[in-house]
């Protein structure tokens, strides 16, 4: 398991820790606290997978076509 911080972690980091977490926790070998602290970890990189699939999804909403369905720009996101 990683020690960065959740929150800094790309979409690749954060699912592959995610899986690695699932992972152990399916193996039911981890002692109760930890599988608590693991959990606990599974459910932060869970709502950043979440938020950075929400983002790319806006940004790709973004996007604008012509009439043949081509790209021809896009629009500024609105910041938050």
């Amino acid at each position: 398991m990683s020690d960065k911080p959740v929150a800094e972690m790309s979409f690749e980091e954060a699912i592959r820790e995610l899986e690695a977490v699932v992972s152990r926790l399916e193996g039911g070998e981890v002692p109760l606290e930890d599988s608590i602290a693991l959990y606990q970890r599974g459910s932060e990189l869970r709502a950043r997978c979440d938020a950075l699939l929400k983002a790319a999804e806006e940004k790709v909403a973004k996007i604008t076509t012509d009439a043949e369905g081509n790209a021809v720009g896009t629009q500024p996101m609105d910041a938050d």
